[in-house]
């Protein structure tokens, strides 16, 4: 879930916005400007309904980013990175660099979203009691009290990706001794509960209420994606446990000179060998690394007086891994950087690289194995 406007950072967080936000920040300032407001509070005028509208909508968002902010405060305090928290169509999203080491820093990181919606509901509830006599405070305050309470409850919902999920996982977790046992029953219960929202979503559309019907046959929809797709990289863990970067990788390194001619390369490595990945290297000094999408940056015209050594991108910029590094780490390493290939070095020297596809290859040969 990349942002794609960038907000700022929070403890070294990096904050954003995708895309989809904006289209729910509409939906929801126009819901409450058009029906909410107008129902509840009919004496104010149109103006200061649209009004409220942006400043609660304003609120409620902020209130989502309060409760990432609660499942990453923990993350950090346990020594677990955060990588980004991003405010998307579905609410918001806390990107943990890595899982939990044990069920009670999983069942803490898990609760601390839903204590913090809770905090709000609580503190918002205390406003409204003091400022229910005024409409234009009261309005928002009222609202805010259901909507952070509302979403502390659906995310205690225990199927995973949910906090609830993670919660049913920690104690999963914690009665078996075994992650991977754990993520498969708050997998399996998330993707239950998700179909039943689709159902519920279905009945709901069927029945004359299409918006809401549609909303909840997409959020049933999100949330079974999300469960398959957290199970699936559990299971691949699980697969690649205790495999080495060595084990897998391609000790073969083609090799080229920083001034042999982009079109040469082409003509004579890549379209008759269909080699796709280049080390840059002088009198055995390893200099850089070049693919074919480095090349494909470079115009065509260019190919004949651009060089290995001008497209390459120099060794310092290069993630690396090392033969002995877990497979599963040296994967998340490739994730991070987005590349599809690393190179391999020990003590400094290259000795193989990591491809993509070789993890590939490796999978399905362990899986015909039944290992």
């Amino acid at each position: 879930m990349e942002a794609s406007v960038k907000l700022g950072r929070i403890w070294g967080i990096p904050i954003g916005l995708h895309t989809s936000w904006f289209i729910i920040f509409v939906l929801v300032t126009w819901s409450l400007a058009t029906g909410y407001f107008p129902t509840e509070y009919p004496q104010l005028s149109g103006a200061t309904h649209w009004l409220l509208g942006i400043l609660t909508s304003g609120l409620f968002f902020a209130s989502v980013l309060a409760h990432e902010l609660g499942h990453a405060f923990l993350a950090l305090r346990y020594k677990i990175p955060v990588k980004a928290i991003t405010l998307f169509i579905f609410g918001g999203v806390a990107q943990i660099g890595s899982e939990p080491r044990s069920p009670r820093q999983e069942f803490w990181i898990a609760i601390a979203g839903p204590i913090v919606s809770l905090a709000l509901a609580l503190m918002f509830g205390g406003l409204f009691l003091l400022d229910r006599s005024i409409a234009l405070l009261a309005a928002p305050s009222l609202y805010l009290m259901r909507i952070n309470g509302l979403l502390a409850f659906f995310n205690l919902i225990p199927g995973f990706p949910l906090d609830g999920g993670r919660v049913l996982r920690a104690i999963a977790w914690k009665l078996s001794g075994n992650f991977h046992q754990a993520t498969k029953v708050a997998s399996f219960s998330g993707q239950a509960i998700a179909f039943g929202f689709i159902g519920i979503g279905l009945f709901t559309l069927l029945s004359g209420n299409f918006f809401n019907g549609l909303w909840l046959i997409f959020i049933g929809w999100f949330l079974q994606n999300a469960a398959a797709s957290a199970l699936s990289q559990v299971n691949l863990e699980h697969s690649l446990s205790g495999v080495k970067v060595a084990q897998v990788m391609l000790e073969e390194t083609p090799k080229i000179a920083s001034l042999t001619p982009l079109s040469r390369l082409v003509e004579e490595r890549i379209l008759r060998s269909g080699q796709r990945t280049f080390f840059v290297a002088d009198n055995g000094s390893l200099r850089g690394m070049l693919t074919l999408q480095d090349i494909s940056q470079v115009p065509r015209p260019s190919w004949g007086f651009t060089t290995a050594g001008q497209a390459m991108i120099p060794i310092h910029k290069v993630v690396a891994v090392e033969p002995e590094m877990e497979l599963v780490r040296a994967l998340q390493s490739m994730d991070q950087a987005r590349v599809a290939q690393v190179p391999v070095l020990k003590d400094g020297e290259l000795v193989g690289v990591l491809t993509r596809e070789q993890v590939i290859q490796t999978l399905r040969a362990r899986a015909q194995l039944g290992i």
